[in-house]
């Protein structure tokens, strides 16, 4: 049985807490709110790793706050497996890593059945424009909190739509990066009223397409998660929330439960798979995020 030890207990780290359960880890939790359920809790992660011995760990609290939970998880000693929530950083900076038997960052969309088969169709393609959307209100995020108040709606936290939408950036990068430029425009729209970003239009040059365009927002009422691409032969159109992949208008349906992506990311981490976000492909995605950021202030392309 795997010892397991997840950082953080809100809403992202409960489920890493009940899908690690299922798949009978033996699940303690860094939590300074008290006792989660009848896991064994601890306040700090050096208590943590000196009360369970961990295997694996998952940093699950606010962004922001992942650069110093790795730090202080190298400074307890730990040397196991460590699963850090997405994105790695809010911004670019040095983590202790060497000492990580090894390091993944949960973009959990790696393990889609969509994107899957996507990227094994893509396989060898001939790739000539790529367009992608996510997007979903953001008061329907966490049911029954005002949204003004969420993590989310706070920038100091790592909140705001490019980090927490970074997703696509991700599965962009792993089908078609390396990235060569990007443009943006974006940023708070106010129409949300929260301090946070909450709308971007992202162009991009990637390595196998040289005209990729994204669409980030916290402000889509019907709540979207969709690739379309465009090769010299197909048009395929993803639809990660149906659980669909059409190829020239034929459907596949490749539904999936709200925890399988989680289930097998972890399995991924406990095994031998290589399909998770390493800490390198995860730095990048920090570092795409900045570029982003700066397109949009300085009104430019910007490389790498």
């Amino acid at each position: 049985m795997t010892r397991a030890l997840v950082v953080g207990v809100g809403s992202i780290g409960t489920r890493h807490v009940e899908v690690l359960s299922a798949l009978g880890c033996d699940v303690a939790v860094v939590s300074r709110r008290g006792p989660f359920g009848t896991h064994r809790t601890f306040a700090t992660i050096a208590e943590g790793v000196a009360g369970v011995d961990p295997e694996y760990v998952v940093l699950a609290r606010e962004t922001a706050r992942h650069g110093g939970d790795v730090t202080e998880l190298a400074e307890a000693g730990f040397h196991g497996r460590v699963l850090v929530e997405k994105p790695l950083t809010s911004a670019p900076v040095a983590l202790p890593l060497e000492g990580f038997a090894r390091v993944g960052v949960a973009y959990n969309l790696r393990f889609h059945p969509v994107l899957e088969r996507l990227r094994t169709e893509l396989a060898g393609a001939r790739i000539a424009t790529v367009t992608a959307h996510a997007g979903q209100h953001l008061s329907t995020w966490r049911p029954g909190t005002d949204h003004r108040s969420s993590y989310s709606a706070d920038p100091a936290a790592g909140g705001g739509v490019l980090r927490d939408l970074s997703h696509e950036l991700d599965y962009l990068l792993w089908m078609f990066g390396p990235w060569k430029r990007v443009a943006a425009q974006g940023g708070r729209s106010g129409v949300l009223n929260v301090a946070s970003d909450d709308a971007w239009a992202v162009l991009l040059e990637l390595d196998r397409c040289a005209l990729v365009s994204l669409q980030l927002d916290y402000l889509d009422r019907i709540g979207q998660r969709r690739v379309v691409v465009t090769t010299e032969e197909h048009t395929f159109v993803a639809d990660l929330v149906a659980g669909r992949l059409a190829v020239d208008g034929a459907v596949e349906e490749l539904p999936a439960d709200r925890h399988v992506t989680y289930r097998r990311q972890h399995e991924a981490m406990l095994g031998s798979d290589q399909r998770p976000c390493t800490a390198a492909e995860g730095i990048e995605v920090v570092r795409l995020i900045a570029a982003i950021e700066t397109a949009a202030h300085e009104r430019r392309w910007v490389t790498p």
